[in-house]
């Protein structure tokens, strides 16, 4: 039996370049990474140095506040380079692949015959664990902690996101296998959130189904978890992505790391945009090798409102299902404006006529339309933000670093995705996402 979550506010854009539903496997990289950057609030230790053999599942670094918390390799190889930034941060490991792999054995096991504690022991030696996140603070999980529920969304709303039907295509048994280990970890529930036609997650066991509808955010985890039980002070809920759980359960049947995932190759600057199987850490190259189209482009790892601008160089970031390529906003047009010359525009105002074409796809580039400016009461925000909380006093608040008012005004119930539309609408130009991980960030820091 399901619960239905149905979103009203919130805006859907439409963007030419979705991937059609063909999965082909993308060239092997010959140069893998690790980029602990990603982990955010990981501070990293390393656990080889460059020159060192390693296999798949072999521990690369750990995290220096636990380190029971590993992160290992996605291939086997040669450690062959330790990129540093500033202060000798260590920016990205990489390693030249072998043309076949070879693996660590961790041991099939049942989950279902497993103790939580044996459950946890495995995720944690064998470099799953980074696949739990942890909501208030976005960050990776605590294995200290005990979670309150954990939260899956399978419902997937932004602009030229993966389908998770067809990213899961085939992986019937893993899922299943991931939700029963993870059932092992709580004593409250797992709450599983698909569409109106999602093909075998509405046969999952062991889950609570939720049918959600509605524009984005509505298929964002944080929007759906403030309809189903809000997130209090003192609470913690664990995130996980559906990939990442059919690759929980894969380690369990077959004891192996299994760090190969689907993507979604897409957006508008694509030739033929379709689905591609890669390892973590294939670099984009390989991936955009003979697609892109003619003309200046923007490369994300990840969706055009929450991903991470990439060179071809970098790597699919350990998070993302998705790599999406929009021309890039280098240009700018005479009273651009003005009503008559914005025919190719989307507003979610009437300023334009992109309300008179609701199934309209546009072909939309970086650019700001405008600069930074008066952060005013507006209440476009409002329209845009399904959850009960004021985001514009959130995001203020958060500005001035006041503690308690941030709490008040709910800032353990948000992520910086949440907020992603609200950098896409807002007239002001801020960088929401930005000034809320920040504040995540100050929470962490005082309040733990």
């Amino acid at each position: 039996m399901s619960t239905d979550i149905k979103i009203k506010k919130g805006l859907n854009i439409k963007l030419k370049g979705v991937a059609n539903h063909v999965i082909s496997t993308a060239n092997r990289s010959k140069v893998f990474a690790i980029n602990p950057p990603e982990f955010h609030g990981i501070l990293p230790k390393l656990a080889v140095k460059a020159g060192d053999k390693v296999k798949v599942g072999d521990t690369v670094f750990y995290a220096k506040s636990n380190d029971q918390m590993k992160f290992v390799s996605p291939v086997s190889g040669e450690v062959k380079e330790i990129v540093r930034g500033a202060k000798r941060k260590i920016l990205s490991i990489k390693i030249s692949a072998d043309e076949k792999d070879t693996f660590v054995d961790f041991g099939a096991k049942t989950p279902g015959k497993l103790a939580g504690p044996q459950v946890k022991e495995s995720l944690l030696e064998s470099g799953c664990w980074p696949m739990v996140k942890q909501r208030p603070y976005d960050v990776v999980a605590n294995p200290e902690d005990n979670p309150r529920d954990i939260y899956i969304s399978a419902y997937a709303t932004a602009p030229l996101a993966a389908s998770h039907s067809v990213t899961l295509e085939g992986r019937e048994k893993e899922f299943q296998a991931g939700i029963d280990a993870l059932s092992k970890l709580t004593e409250g529930k797992i709450h599983l959130s698909v569409g109106a036609s999602e093909s075998f997650l509405d046969e999952i066991n062991g889950v609570v189904l939720h049918k959600v509808s509605g524009n984005h955010p509505a298929g964002n985890v944080g929007v759906q978890i403030s309809h189903i039980n809000p997130i209090n002070s003192g609470d913690r809920i664990w995130v996980v992505h559906p990939q990442d759980v059919a690759s929980i359960g894969s380690l369990f049947l077959t004891g192996k790391y299994n760090p190969t995932k689907v993507i979604a190759l897409t957006g508008s600057q694509v030739e033929g945009p379709q689905y591609y199987s890669v390892i973590q850490g294939t670099q984009i190259k390989d991936i955009l090798a003979g697609k892109l189209k003619t003309g200046k482009s923007r490369v994300i790892s990840g969706n055009p409102l929450t991903g991470d601008a990439v060179g071809p160089k970098e790597s699919v970031g350990f998070y993302h299902d998705s790599v999406s390529v929009i021309p890039e906003g280098d240009h700018y047009e005479f009273f651009g404006w003005m009503p008559f010359v914005g025919n190719h525009k989307f507003s979610m105002s009437k300023t334009f006529f992109s309300w008179l074409s609701p199934n309209k796809e546009y072909d939309l580039d970086t650019n700001l339309n405008g600069e930074e400016r008066a952060f005013v009461i507006t209440g476009e925000m409002e329209r845009v933000f399904p959850m009960d909380i004021y985001p514009m006093q959130l995001l203020k608040v958060t500005m001035i670093q006041d503690i308690e008012k941030m709490e008040n005004l709910g800032i353990y119930e948000v992520a910086p995705e949440d907020f992603a539309l609200i950098d896409f609408i807002s007239s002001s130009k801020i960088e929401a996402q930005q000034i809320i991980r920040e504040g995540l960030d100050l929470m962490i820091k005082e309040v733990g």
